[in-house]
């Protein structure tokens, strides 16, 4: 009869020695993901120094909230539209006030 000493003990993964492939497999796995990552790091540095080194100003911190900023509209040519339907124009504010 087995004790439980035994049973614990006994080696039920097989032979060790054989299914050697798990390192070089493991290398592989390591050299072709270090390879990735260098051509990625490579890719992302060259399209950063293809970028301008300041972007045209834009709105600034104060005025990025307002609902009554005006938006420059590329199809139109009149040069910009109020951003907000709610904003009444100069002839209203007249014809109100």
């Amino acid at each position: 009869m087995l004790t439980a000493a035994q049973v614990l003990a006994e080696n039920n993964f097989g032979d060790t020695r054989t299914g050697g492939l798990a390192g070089p497999m493991g290398l592989f796995l390591i050299l072709v993901l270090s390879a990735a990552t260098v051509l990625l790091i490579r890719n992302m540095n060259a399209r950063l120094r293809r970028l301008p080194d300041r972007f045209p100003t834009q709105a600034g911190p104060g005025e990025a909230g307002r609902a009554d900023a005006v938006v420059a509209d590329p199809t139109d040519r009149t040069g910009g539209q109020d951003s907000s339907p709610d904003v009444p124009t100069a002839s209203e504010q007249r014809r109100n006030g």
